[in-house]
Order: structure tokens, then sequence, then C-alpha cells
């Protein structure tokens, strides 16, 4: 009876022990993404008044369809500038973005051309760009109302 009752409990512990580390393997850890300041962005805006920017360039396949996915948080004077081959209309959605995101449309002589301001987290929706565009400047949502970036205001990096 107790070697029966002792056999039972050695069962019970193994089971619950290999069912904790079963679990352990499958817990996904996702590691935090950092801003790697790429390169400096200037936006001229038509009063003569400048807003200086630390960008992230995305430019490669990969880094244009992450973008600022995964990221908790971005300063006030970051961005990321997508940069892409050609110029044509474009389109973003925020998935897997957690941060709410003002997105700036830029053509190719680097002139604002729209923008969509407050693209809420993780919504799906397509934001357009109403224009074609090469370049697309993210940055934290509210930055266009508080900076009063417009159409027509000019940008280099």
């Amino acid at each position: 009876m107790f070697s029966k009752r002792l056999f039972l409990t050695l069962i019970a512990t193994l089971s619950i022990v290999f069912s904790s580390c079963k679990e352990d393997k499958n817990v996904i850890k996702q590691t935090e993404v950092s801003f790697i300041k790429e390169a400096e962005l200037t936006i001229f805006k038509k009063d003569s008044t400048q807003i200086n920017l630390d960008i992230e360039i995305a430019n490669t396949d990969y880094e244009t369809q992450t973008g600022l996915m995964y990221r908790s948080s971005m300063k006030t004077n970051q961005g990321m500038l997508f940069v892409f081959d050609d110029v044509e209309p474009r389109s973003f959605y925020m998935k897997n973005t957690q941060i709410p995101l003002d997105l700036i449309f830029i053509n190719k002589d680097k002139t604002i051309v729209s923008f969509q301001k407050n693209a809420k987290p993780f919504d799906e929706s397509s934001l357009t760009s109403n224009a074609p565009a090469k370049y697309v400047l993210e940055i934290n949502a509210g930055l266009v109302d508080r900076w009063h970036i417009s159409v027509g205001d000019q940008v280099n990096f």
C-alpha cells in the first residue's frame, strides 16, 4: 500500500514538473526594439522655423514592412523615415504598432504633400497618402499639430 501511494505521488509530482517545463518552453519573450539614430532630418516650415529630428531609416523590404512595430515608445525628437525607390500613392497601417503616430507623406522633391494624424495603435485600417510620395516620415501622434506642420513645408536629410 505504501509503495503504491509513493509511486502515485511521484507520478503526480513528475507530471507537474514536466508540464511546467513544457509551458516555459512555449513562452515567447519579446525583446525591446531600441531606436538607432542613422541620420538627422530637418523640416523647414513656411514661416522660416525649423524642426530637427533624429531618424532611423527604413529602406529595405524588411525595414519598411516592420517600421515601428513592437516598440513601446519613441522620444519627441525622433522619427522613422521610409525611403522608397519609386513615387506613388502610399498606404500604411498600424498592425503591431503600439505607439500612436502621425504619418507625413513627402514627394521626390522633399516637399510635404499630405499627412495622416493620430494613427491609432494596432489599427489595420489603410492610411493613404492621398498624393504620390517617395518618403514617409513617422513621428509621435500630435506633433504635426503641435509643430504646425503643413502641406508645402520642405524636408531635408
